[in-house]
């Protein structure tokens, strides 16, 4: 069962509080522990607190903090927009949801709400957010005044602009329906929308929309006079007391609402005496309008009454007054258990709860994207602490990513280099290395010094290596680095911001060796592209690999897709799809491609296979109709290290992609090579993805 669920809409006073309250009561007949998180919020919890927050927590005693249950306010969240803090936003919401996630069987995230200044931002936002996050989204749209056409248009477009942003729709609700539309509202959409999708379609409830005296109050910033603790009365209807008395009377409808001039003392005793009498309907509250209040002893007159309903004033006129109350929306308050109760006897009686059950079940979140992919491997390395050597302490960045990865605490770190030198370039950098988790060695005066030139000439001597040799091979940081791991010292190497990669890996292959049943040592790439994360081999290591190593490369490579949680549907790629070309380079691909079906026959393969078939499902379904991988492959083989190095680089700089890696793969230990032009986040991805690694033994 997915733990996640995303309530969206696409505009504000849709009804969504409905579909909470009712959600989460659902889901408390089928977990112990439901969270409930917010992403953003509209204002700061020391201006106001959030409405429905409130009454989520309050009615169903959820024990969250408070300001755990969301992100960002919406003044936080446009400020970062203006300086191009968006990676941010995402990253800091995946983080405070995954903390109330792993507390909790199922957690409810809500939607923005519509209301207030940068509404533009907020329906990619939603979208952007939900797909972060991995979770499926109940659509909620409001029917409030509109006619059919313009409900089912509005339904249309916005599935649509889900389906665009690659998130999946689990149900769609049209709330607020006029009763004489509801039939043709939910026959048209029957029709119109994929029969798998649930839909709800829920008629206006007058009762939940009217408005409180609190709501009216508090809408209007009036000044409080009388009536305090009655609130909470609902109002169904209201009069503008602007007539004769007898006149006035026969306008009284049950909860009704008087807007009238304070100086009206005659409308308002008539009003108090009307709500006490058992022959006139209940009277909710009075509006006192042009800035004027009762006279002295009409005060005096409601003051030594025992019920009184509540006055409230304000300093607008009579029409303008009138015109603002009816423009009140109502919210469901914690204190207002009826509107509760009633919010989810609706949901009960509209919604179809088994069908959302079972979908729930169900589904299966397609596909991550970067930040979360991100997000989780910080998380994997931080399961199991592990060392890693990293040779070149010579180099800012390296210094710079290891200060980070220590204050995050993610790794135990030895930097190899001359430790005068590396503590001058820090203190230079205005860097903290904490003791405790770091130590910074130079190879020759190492006391493992002695034991690794004797451990390196055991294992080479048949190649021709002697003592002298070994001794000055040791020296070197590459190879020093690779007997640190090699002999179990450290549980991985990444190195290459200074070395080539031939240089870094050469010590790997001579002592380090490939796995059993690996005969080649190949890479991947993990390109996080703005929407999802590919994983892209062999682009560093094989310049021209035959048909039977390029299908051992297929198959690492789609084994290290799956460990890094990204579900492998291989493409093999070739300037030809299917059986339509010919030629040596396409036979070898068509050729690896079988090897793998036949060694692998658990793997989604295809092959050989274009780019754009392989990754656009428009040109897949065109090109390899009926294909699991066309138009949706996640795994992208390259034939050779020219074409594979070459895409990379393309696909990364047109498109702002990170591309994390090379990561080396086939290896007994894990050893990881940077590029020499890689930036700090480079060093720091590598080294995550070199502990997982060396956890996954």
């Amino acid at each position: 069962m997915t733990k996640t669920v995303f309530i969206a809409t696409a505009e504000p006073y849709s009804g969504k509080s409905l579909i909470a309250l009712g959600l989460v009561n659902m889901l408390l007949s089928k977990a112990q522990k439901v969270g409930y998180f917010k992403p953003i919020i509209d204002a700061s919890p020391r201006e106001k607190k959030d409405i429905r927050l409130q009454t989520v927590l309050q009615h169903f005693k959820l024990p969250i903090a408070y300001e755990d249950t969301y992100a960002y306010t919406r003044p936080e969240v446009l400020r970062l927009i203006e300086t191009n803090g968006q990676g941010e936003i995402i990253d800091t919401i995946i983080h405070k949801f995954k903390q109330i996630e792993e507390n909790y069987d199922f957690t409810v995230v809500e939607g923005s709400d519509f209301v207030g200044p940068g509404t533009a931002f907020e329906f990619g936002y939603n979208a952007q957010i939900a797909k972060n996050l991995g979770a499926p989204v109940i659509l909620v749209l409001s029917g409030d005044d509109k006619p059919t056409a313009q409900i089912i248009n509005t339904v249309l477009t916005t599935l649509r602009s889900f389906e665009t942003n690659e998130v999946q729709v689990l149900m769609v609700v049209v709330n607020k329906v006029a009763p004489a539309q509801l039939d043709d509202v939910r026959q048209l959409l029957q029709t119109q929308l994929p029969a798998e999708l649930i839909l709800a379609v829920i008629p206006a409830e007058k009762e939940l929309s009217q408005p409180t005296m609190r709501e009216i109050y508090e809408g209007l910033g009036a000044k409080l006079l009388f009536g305090e603790e009655s609130l909470t009365n609902q109002v169904d209807n209201f009069v503008t007391g602007a007539m004769q008395v007898p006149n006035f009377l026969n306008f009284l409808k049950p909860n009704v609402l008087i807007v009238t001039p304070g100086d009206r003392g005659d409308i308002i005793i008539c009003a108090l005496q009307a709500n006490l009498s058992a022959s006139y309907p209940r009277v909710a509250g009075i509006v006192l309008t042009a800035g004027s209040e009762p006279e002295a002893p009409v005060l005096r007159l409601i003051e030594g009454l025992q019920t009184v309903v509540p006055i409230i004033a304000v300093s607008t006129g009579t029409f303008e007054t009138s015109t603002r109350v009816a423009a009140v929306k109502s919210r469901i308050t914690p204190d207002n258990t009826r509107k509760i109760r009633l919010a989810i006897n609706t949901f009960e009686r509209y919604v179809n709860r088994e069908a959302l059950e079972e979908k729930m079940v169900s589904f299966r979140s397609e596909g991550i994207t970067p930040h979360m992919f991100q997000y989780r491997l910080l998380q994997w390395a931080k399961r199991q602490r592990k060392h890693i050597v990293l040779p070149e302490g010579n180099d800012d960045r390296i210094l710079r990513a290891a200060a980070h990865l220590l204050r995050q605490e993610v790794v135990d770190l030895t930097i190899l280099g001359n430790p005068d030198e590396v503590a001058a370039s820090v203190k230079r950098l205005g860097l903290n290395l904490p003791l405790g988790h770091v130590q910074v060695v130079d190879p020759a005066q190492s006391p493992h010094y002695p034991e690794y030139v004797e451990t390196f000439y055991e294992l080479r001597k048949a190649k021709g290596v002697n003592q002298d040799m070994a001794r000055d091979l040791l020296r070197d940081v590459s190879y020093f680095g690779s007997m640190m791991v090699y002999k179990g010292h450290a549980d991985g190497m990444v190195s290459g911001a200074v070395h080539t990669t031939q240089h870094t890996i050469r010590p790997a292959l001579q002592f380090i060796k490939t796995k059993p049943g690996m005969s080649v040592v190949s890479s991947v790439f993990f390109m996080c592209l703005p929407d999802r994360v590919a994983v892209f081999g062999d682009c560093a290591v094989n310049p021209n690999p035959t048909a039977e190593q390029l299908a051992e490369i297929a198959m690492a490579s789609a084994d290290s897709s799956k460990a890094f949680g990204i579900e492998p549907r291989v493409a093999m790629l070739s300037y030809s799809s299917g059986t339509s070309g010919e030629g040596a380079d396409v036979d070898k691909v068509r050729k690896a491609t079988q090897l793998v079906r036949e060694k692998r026959p658990d793997l989604k393969v295809e092959g050989p296979i274009q780019y754009d078939a392989a990754v656009d499902p428009l040109v897949g379904r065109q090109k390899l109709p009926g294909s699991e991988v066309a138009g949706q492959a996640s795994v992208l083989i390259f034939p050779d290290l020219n074409t594979g190095n070459n895409t990379y680089k393309a696909v990364q700089r047109e498109t702002g992609a990170l591309a994390i890696g090379p990561v080396l793969q086939g290896l007994n230990k894990p050893v990881n090579d940077l590029s020499r032009g890689c930036t700090v986040d480079d060093i720091l991805n590598t080294v995550i993805i070199t502990a997982i690694q060396a956890q996954q033994g």
